[in-house]
């Protein structure tokens, strides 16, 4: 029986969209890291969403998934970022995504900062900054600042857990 008032339990638009990147993370076939994004318009609409991952056309069975060892056999010359890839998945309007905000796991290395940069994006919401200290990163925090993007790490609820079942 309905007591007539909405639910209380309900998550946030932060939980909703961000659990939209992490299940989105779900699709990578990195065996390390897997991390989703989701493009969201200031008027709470999902544009897009990616995860990390090979180029379209280079077989995931062949794809140098290794983190060490000489770097054109590893992963990281050749793997597209979830950021990079949710704003080429973007199908519609670049006017778009101008103001819009991107929600990520991982805070975005320099490349992806560039690229969410030039694509118009305003707003960084992330869960995870473990490569703080990290040139790449430094050099994200330092191209946000100067060009506008604010930036900002969804604080969750000690405990808090979002399950889904199928």
């Amino acid at each position: 029986m309905s007591s007539g008032e909405k639910r209380k339990d309900y998550i946030s638009w932060d939980e909703y969209f961000m659990s939209i990147a992490k299940l989105s993370a779900m699709r990578s076939k990195d065996p390390n890291t897997q991390v989703g994004a989701c493009i969201v318009s200031n008027d709470n609409r999902i544009l897009s969403i990616g995860y990390n991952g090979a180029p379209n056309g280079f077989d995931d069975e062949k794809f140098p998934w290794s983190r060490e060892g000489e770097n054109l056999n590893t992963k990281y010359p050749y793997v597209c970022h979830a950021e990079m890839n949710a704003i080429l998945n973007y199908r519609g309007s670049k006017k778009d995504l101008e103001s819009a905000k991107i929600y990520v796991d991982l805070f975005p290395c320099n490349e992806c900062a560039k690229i969410i940069i030039q694509s118009g994006i305003k707003q960084v919401i992330y869960l995870s900054d473990k490569y703080a200290d990290s040139e790449n990163n430094i050099a994200s925090r330092r191209l946000f600042d100067e060009c506008g993007v604010t930036y900002k790490k969804l604080e969750i609820e000690h405990g808090r857990k979002i399950i889904i079942e199928l």
